[in-house]
């Protein structure tokens, strides 16, 4: 098995960890971003009310498609990150870095895959998340939570296969993120093995010994890389977010930068940033669990 495969693998079993351990954030940062009241709600309020209409379950609504859409996403994502870091690696002669603009170039051809071929699965989680925000006593069939295939076919019979690839343009733009978040990610690790490696050689190692680092070190990289990312392109998530759900509202957008400009005029720039709280604690707490815990299973599987 390749070393691409392998990672791909490890890839998909570490964010199915990952999302299993924080999903009611995501859960409470994907609802967040799609309501367009002006309604401010901590976290605690949030989870409060949704435990009391739906039970300590509701906050995993749509639990089983994320754990597809991250495997899935995670395994694409990897498999393709790999192949394409390989492929430059071995058309590099000399050192075995990327450099900043090599790392983007990776990111940016896994995240497009990632994102055309992952739409439809985050659709479904999306429209799973939503679909008991607002309850009426009048329709208790709009108000029952549908399984994975019951969202699926919904979907399907209110707007067309289409639909699955509703968001796809913002979700395009975010490939931006794993860009940012991989470039971070992949420049810290490497200033990091650098210093360490100095340091190692100048106490007396061996002139070519190579400082290794930890899982804990991976999960610190992997939380501040994220964070970096998520705080940037976060406007667009929520834009995303409310095309995946099918609001009315969102249906409107002419396009993702008339998203945003929308949601500035009618929302304030507070509209654009709803959820965030949750979502940064669940990204930065997903993108450590991750980092540290494919490096782990690669190692295992391998």
């Amino acid at each position: 098995m390749s070393d691409s495969a392998i990672h791909s693998i490890a890839g998909a079993a570490g964010g199915i960890v990952a999302m299993t351990a924080t999903y009611p954030l995501i859960f409470l940062s994907t609802r967040a971003a799609v309501e367009t009241k002006k309604e401010q709600k901590s976290t605690y309020q949030a989870v409060l009310d949704i435990v009391k209409r739906e039970g300590v379950l509701g906050l995993y609504s749509g639990l089983n498609s994320s754990l597809l859409g991250i495997a899935i996403t995670n395994g694409v994502y990897y498999y393709f990150y790999e192949r394409s870091r390989e492929t430059i690696l071995r058309s590099k002669s000399g050192g075995k870095a990327l450099s900043t603009l090599e790392s983007m170039l990776t990111g940016f051809i896994a995240g497009s895959a990632t994102t055309i071929i992952s739409n439809p699965v985050w659709v479904v989680q999306t429209s799973q998340a939503v679909r008991t925000m607002e309850t009426d006593p009048s329709q208790p069939a709009f108000n029952k939570k549908l399984g994975f295939l019951e969202t699926v076919q919904s979907i399907i019979a209110k707007d067309g296969i289409g639909a699955f690839w509703r968001g796809i343009g913002p979700a395009l733009v975010l490939v931006m993120n794993p860009i940012i978040q991989y470039t971070a990610f992949e420049q810290l690790k490497n200033f990091l093995i650098a210093r360490r490696t100095s340091k190692l050689r100048a106490a007396g190692a061996a002139a070519t010994a190579v400082a290794v680092l930890s899982d804990l070190d991976f999960f610190f990289l992997g939380a501040l890389s994220k964070l970096v990312a998520t705080s940037i392109t976060y406007p667009y998530i929520v834009v995303k977010s409310r095309l995946q759900a099918g609001s009315a509202d969102a249906l409107k957008y002419k396009s993702s930068l008339d998203g945003l400009l929308t949601i500035l005029k009618e929302e304030g720039i507070e509209g654009l940033y709803k959820g965030i709280g949750s979502k940064i604690v669940q990204s930065v707490l997903t993108a450590a669990i991750l980092f540290a815990g494919q490096r782990r299973i690669f190692e295992i599987t391998k």
